[in-house]
């Protein structure tokens, strides 16, 4: 759940902002507009987190057992598949 509060509300009321944070980002705004956004620290860790690169994720050792099917594409997607023949 997104929360909304001016700066004056955060400035006057911290403790509602960092118990809205538990629940999703709270945007404090100045003037009417967006100017920063509180995040609980889960969610801060979550965005900051490395990201594997697809090169990395496929050294893993374990890459050889992981499933992975490409979906046809074809008359289910409303696509002609053309005749090279």
């Amino acid at each position: 759940m997104v929360t909304i509060i001016s700066s004056r509300e955060f400035n006057q009321d911290t403790s509602r902002a960092k118990k809205a944070a538990e629940d999703g980002p709270v945007f404090i705004t100045h003037r009417g507009e967006p100017a920063h956004v509180l995040l609980s620290i889960d969610d801060y860790r979550r965005l900051t987190a490395k990201k594997s690169t697809i090169a990395e994720l496929l050294a893993m050792p374990d890459a050889a057992a992981i499933d992975f099917e490409v979906p046809r594409m074809g008359d289910d997607l409303g696509l002609k598949i053309p005749d090279l023949s």
